[in-house]
């Protein structure tokens, strides 16, 4: 069996000169070897648009089998675009890539995208993060809904997963780094949208989870290596 995944940086495998940023894709394979094979499909910058145009989505397809799961997660890329909009080219798209994937007969799971660490100014701050994805998340839960697909909602558990940590805590899980500290940004990095290794690992442990509680996995395998949290 094959996990097949399409998506934007925070899914990737990044490119080794940006290490430790990471797409909790690229940590996926430790939770659920023993059951499926991760093919990581996801890029860096992807929209639902970019991702066929560049040819990754036909190379999913033409990995994927009978029985295989397709996850996929976008949204970060597709709300820069216009024609792109929650509403109408992301959620066509989306669909569009649902109806290919359910034709060959594999199982399509939808991610609502992880959130960005934005917390909000105030007193109250730690608990009050940017709603920064807009209404993406809430059309692929819909789509989930009128389709009837499983969806693994980041978006809400890595929101709380961030006030539960607070302000200062969850910058473990991206990658900042102060001027001289990382060869590729000498001049340093505060990036609050992709993960670092340790981030990375645990959005893909919950997924590993989700993917048992879905009942997408092998009853009896993984419990022990996925899904705290």
């Amino acid at each position: 069996m094959k996990v097949l995944l399409a998506g934007d940086s925070t899914v990737a495998n990044c490119p080794t000169h940006e290490y430790p940023m990471s797409g909790w894709g690229a940590k996926l394979p430790p939770h659920i070897y023993t059951w499926a094979a991760v093919h990581n499909f996801a890029k860096g910058g992807a929209s639902t648009e970019s991702f066929r145009e560049e040819g990754l989505w036909g190379q999913l397809l033409a990995e994927a089998d009978h029985g295989d799961l397709v996850l996929i997660q976008f949204g970060h890329n597709d709300q820069k675009k216009p024609h792109l909009a929650a509403r109408t080219g992301y959620a066509a798209n989306l669909r569009r890539m649902v109806a290919e994937v359910r034709a060959l007969g594999a199982l399509p799971v939808l991610c609502t995208s992880v959130e960005r660490r934005h917390f909000l100014a105030g007193p109250s701050s730690d608990a009050s993060l940017e709603e920064s994805l807009e209404d993406y998340p809430e059309v692929v839960r819909e789509i989930g809904l009128e389709l009837g697909l499983p969806v693994i909602d980041l978006n809400s558990w890595t929101r709380a997963l961030y006030v539960r940590l607070g302000r200062e805590e969850s910058v473990s899980l991206f990658c900042h780094f102060a001027p001289g500290e990382h060869a590729y940004w000498p001049d340093g990095l505060t990036d609050n949208t992709h993960f670092s290794q340790q981030g990375a690992a645990v959005v893909a442990e919950h997924v590993a989870g989700q993917l048992q509680e879905l009942g997408l996995a092998p009853l009896g395998l993984a419990r022990t290596t996925a899904g705290r949290g």
